[in-house]
């Protein structure tokens, strides 16, 4: 059975636990959760996801700047990146999806088809 490695990044504890338990569900997901940005890029490095899910809207560095670090680094730069917003108006999903997203999951989530949404973004089994 193929396995994948994600990321899931938010600043909110709860929404980081209520997705890691719903991604879990999928025996096939390893999941690893971050607070914030910088977290996210020193564990994109060290781990090396197939793929981040990333909170738009963040103290200090929100996802955007997130995503240009990542894309900056050679070790990150191909890992394909979904943000997770509830900003999901047509004009922000073209904004996100130029920034280099590989796409954009509607917040709030439905914590029973995430791992199905999210799989999706990975590479054929």
């Amino acid at each position: 059975m193929a396995s994948w490695r994600v990321i899931y990044v938010d600043d909110e504890s709860d929404i980081r636990e209520v997705a890691s338990m719903a991604l879990e569900l999928d025996a096939a997901l390893e999941v690893r959760t971050c607070a914030g940005g910088q977290e996210a890029l020193e564990v994109a490095r060290s781990w090396k996801p197939n793929l981040i899910l990333l909170d738009v809207m963040m103290p200090g560095m929100d996802g955007p700047m997130t995503l240009e670090e990542l894309r900056r680094d050679a070790i990150t730069q191909k890992i394909p990146v979904v943000f997770i917003t509830a900003r999901t108006q047509a004009r922000d999903v073209e904004r996100f999806l130029q920034l280099g997203a590989a796409g954009v999951i509607a917040k709030p989530f439905d914590p029973m088809a995430l791992a199905k949404d999210v799989r999706k973004y990975l590479p054929a089994s």
